[in-house]
């Protein structure tokens, strides 16, 4: 693993996001990396075959994404030096499948998660995204572990 051109840290706002950027920023400053940084949204109820609702929901919704885009911008801002190349990525889908086609899409070189050890429940869901990004990454991952 001579290069890592892009790396790509997969967030979910209940992370320590800190945590993940320390890392991918040191990584990014050896290897002289760009950093995406990915936050999967979930679907828009439209999507999942729901009638299309009432507008204002619609609006309130399409705020709550610019919202989140812009917390995504700000972690860049405050987590990784200047000198570092960031993108900020919201998108809508299913977690799994979408870091999957993005980090294709984008030929990410290493993926950064964080796993959890919260409650068991939360552990049990968190923990299957992260098996299941396991079994199907195609690509170099490194999973960080957050203590709550």
């Amino acid at each position: 693993m001579d290069t890592l051109k892009n790396i790509m840290v997969a967030v979910d706002f209940n992370d320590s996001i800190g945590e993940l950027m320390v890392y991918a920023e040191s990584l990014a400053q050896k290897f002289q990396s760009k950093i995406w940084v990915l936050h999967v949204a979930d679907p828009e109820p439209d999507f999942v075959g729901y009638e299309p609702g009432p507008q204002y929901i619609r609006d309130i919704k399409a705020e709550e994404y610019r919202e989140e885009h812009r917390n995504l911008q700000e972690i860049c801002k405050n987590f990784l030096g200047d000198e570092i190349n960031s993108e900020a990525l919201l998108i809508q889908g299913s977690t799994v499948e979408t870091v999957m086609a993005e980090a294709q899409k984008l030929n990410i070189d290493l993926l950064i998660v964080g796993t959890h050890k919260h409650s068991f429940l939360h552990n049990l869901l968190q923990e299957s995204i992260s098996m299941e990004l396991l079994k199907k990454a195609e690509i170099p991952m490194l999973t960080i572990p957050i203590d709550e």
